[in-house]
């Protein structure tokens, strides 16, 4: 199916479980493809992201898996030739993405003209850069140090202008920006580790600029080009981790989106408050959990406690500061919870005797201990 057609220089089609861009005039590509049209090319007739298996508890074919891996020139052959595609003129990404999710934005500016296909998937990948590796390659072989999930975003763009070879390394730095930039302000959590994420263990990006005329030899922020390679990245994500994942940044105003990196759960949470409240308020607290973790001013609450937490790993804030830091905004959680301003210098105290350390574990024992002594006040009539 012809999706569209743009500057009189590329057709976008989409065809079951594949995402391609045919050149209708001479484009350079730049590719994280592994097979041999990877990289640097100013001859392929094609870009395109493949749809290779389901996101959870399927896998390719054990022969098109060894493919993959080890012969990737032989698996872009095989996807090729399922769809009609020539099996050389073809710079080729793959995921586990639905292609009907794909976010398309185009946006203009003057002469220039950009576009963006991107499809987006995050909840078991996504990982900050440095978290714990999963392989090791030696010699073309791969040992596995420990199981990766699957989740990935892949990023296709189209420009009508063309770029200098430099220039388009200088496009693929800047649209990884543009990427870890929006998986930031939608607090998207490491898989791996308790940091936020910078993007997936197997992202991927190919940039397609139309050959002809003066070369542009700026891609970077200063530049209209950067900006509308970055505005249409961040948009294009944005609506693709919705249609894949369901992740908005409404949907993220939950107090269990932002523990999640902690490795907390729900019912984990849910004990550890209770474990400090009497029965009555415990059980009251369990039938109305969802509304008390998502009021939005005991999210900003907590979202404020991880944000100096992530300061005092980062060495931001020193170490010292940490006993009054996290007892005087645990006490803003609390006075969130129970809707009593006032009583922030009271619960400040009561909470400074609460062990700090910025372990995931001590942390959400804070955060319990906070929601529990706001909660056990919310609708204690005697303090009014």
């Amino acid at each position: 199916m012809l999706l569209a057609r743009y500057y009189d220089g590329v057709e976008l089609h989409r065809d079951a479980k594949i995402i391609y861009a045919r050149f209708l005039t001479p484009h350079r590509v730049i590719s994280t493809c592994r097979s041999s049209t990877g990289g640097l090319h100013d001859d392929l007739g094609y870009l395109y992201n493949h749809q290779s298996c389901e996101p959870s508890g399927h896998n390719l074919s054990a022969e098109l898996h060894r493919l993959a891996v080890e012969q990737p020139d032989e698996y872009r052959t095989v996807i090729a030739q399922r769809y009609d595609l020539p099996s050389v003129g073809c710079a080729t990404m793959g995921t586990a993405a639905n292609m009907q999710t794909a976010a398309i934005v185009h946006e203009t500016f003057r002469e220039l003209e950009v576009v963006a296909v991107v499809t987006a998937g995050v909840e078991t990948n996504a990982g900050r850069a440095g978290d714990p590796a999963s392989y090791h390659e030696v010699a073309g072989q791969y040992e596995a140090l420990h199981a990766p999930q699957s989740g990935t975003i892949v990023i296709m763009l189209l420009l009508n202008h063309e770029l200098a070879p430099g220039t388009l390394v200088e496009a693929v730095t800047l649209v990884t920006e543009a990427k870890t930039a929006t998986l930031q302000e939608l607090n998207v959590p490491s898989c791996y580790a308790d940091g936020l994420a910078t993007g997936t263990g197997t992202d991927q990006v190919g940039l397609a600029a139309r050959l002809g005329g003066i070369a542009l030899r700026g891609a970077q922020k200063h530049t209209k080009l950067g900006e509308l390679l970055a505005h249409v990245v961040q948009a294009a994500l944005r609506q693709a981790l919705a249609r894949q994942n369901g992740l908005t940044p409404v949907g993220q105003c939950r107090t269990m989106a932002l523990l999640r990196r902690l490795g907390a759960t729900e019912a984990g949470l849910s004990a550890a408050i209770c474990a400090y409240l009497n029965h009555d308020d415990a059980a009251l607290l369990q039938r109305n959990l969802p509304v008390i973790l998502n009021d939005p001013p005991t999210v900003a609450a907590v979202m404020a406690l991880l944000h100096l937490r992530d300061q005092l790993r980062w060495g931001v804030l020193p170490h010292s500061c940490m006993p009054e830091l996290f007892s005087t905004y645990a006490a803003q959680l609390a006075a969130a919870v129970s809707g009593r301003p006032p009583r922030s210098v009271a619960y400040q105290q009561t909470l400074a005797n609460a062990p700090t350390s910025l372990a995931p574990a001590a942390m959400l024992d804070l955060i319990a201990r906070a929601f529990a002594l706001g909660f056990s006040e919310k609708w204690a009539l005697s303090l009014e």
